[in-house]
């Protein structure tokens, strides 16, 4: 299949894939079938927006489909004209991966009410333009249990203060105040998913003040967030998420939380290509162990007492079962 990757430029003028068993059935006109992606940043790092494009190279591999994808960065009014060119282009999916493009595609679906316009990190169900929300709450709970259990002091590290990030770390301080109401955690956004040397600066900071837990969570940024924690010593600690960042602090990552996102994007495509697209939003969360995972590691300096994993792994059956709810204030 032609793959194309259409620069900012030319489109004015565009988890680690899990392979599903099988492929979808008659693709003589697979041609005919066509999805595009836009990313806030660049597939080439580690991190949210590899996800994305694994998600994107997975409806390829499975569905057959056509593909191409645009990097972006965070000018909304680059966000509609994007979704306009594919739609108009005869793309049927569309993928705004990230929160920060939905507003665009509500605008912009009106008008092409044959293209479904999916959103990552959304809970929007409104006509042909639909959320998918991974619950990062979930897992983010875990790693608060576990920061409480054998930490002093939380820092947390976001990019912009939208919804998604904000969710993820209500998670964590829950999960940290279950086990200690009293633990302190700080929190503090850069403002942006571009830059690493604030994110870096942050966590720094954090660190000077005493955090020996530290989480980023900023996107493309995230990695500035890593690299503070390595160059403090194995007594500074984090988890790594979305992406597997422990080659960039390995002396400090205590576990992985992976999306799997590509198998779940690969199944809401599949079912739009059939003729039933989701009727709600659609939610991945630990109930979906080929989607959301949280792994342990055990070749680190330090690691999660046997005691403490047994005890988080109880705490994840039950999240999973709904029986803990994890992002109520």
């Amino acid at each position: 299949m032609k793959k194309t990757a259409i620069s900012r430029r030319s489109l004015l003028a565009s988890v680690l894939g899990l392979t599903l068993a099988g492929f979808w059935p008659g693709f003589a006109h697979a041609d005919d079938f066509k999805m595009g992606l836009l990313v806030p940043g660049s597939v080439s790092e580690e991190g949210w927006n590899r996800i994305g494009y694994n998600a994107l190279k997975g409806v390829e591999q499975q569905l057959g489909a056509k593909i191409s994808y645009v990097e972006l960065q965070q000018n909304p009014a680059s966000f509609e004209k994007a979704f306009r060119d594919y739609a108009s282009q005869g793309y049927k999916v569309i993928l705004g991966h990230g929160f920060e493009f939905q507003d665009a595609a509500l605008e912009v679906a009106p008008d092409y009410p044959d293209t479904y316009f999916l959103i990552s990190s959304s809970a929007i169900h409104e006509g042909n333009v639909i959320g998918l929300n991974t619950d990062t709450s979930q897992p983010f709970y875990l790693m608060g249990v576990i920061a409480a259990k054998m930490g002093h002091k939380a820092g947390l590290v976001g990019g912009m203060e939208i919804p998604p990030i904000q969710q993820a770390f209500a998670g964590f301080k829950n999960g940290a105040k279950s086990i200690n109401p009293a633990f302190p955690i700080s929190e503090v956004y850069i403002g942006n998913f571009t830059d690493t040397t604030a994110t870096k600066e942050a966590a720094l900071s954090m660190i000077s003040q005493g955090a020996d837990f530290v989480l980023p969570n900023a996107s493309g940024a995230t990695v500035g967030g890593y690299q503070a924690i390595a160059e403090s010593g194995p007594n500074v600690r984090s988890f790594s998420i979305f992406s597997d960042f422990t080659q960039v602090a390995p002396n400090n990552i205590l576990g992985l939380y992976v999306a799997d996102y590509a198998q779940g994007v690969v199944e809401v495509v599949r079912s739009i290509r059939a003729g039933n697209p989701p009727k709600e939003n659609v939610v991945f969360g630990l109930k979906d162990p080929k989607v959301i995972s949280f792994a342990f590691r055990d070749d680190g300096p330090v690691s999660v007492p046997a005691d403490v994993r047994t005890e988080v792994k109880a705490i994840s059956d039950k999240i999973a079962a709904g029986q803990i709810k994890t992002d109520g204030n």
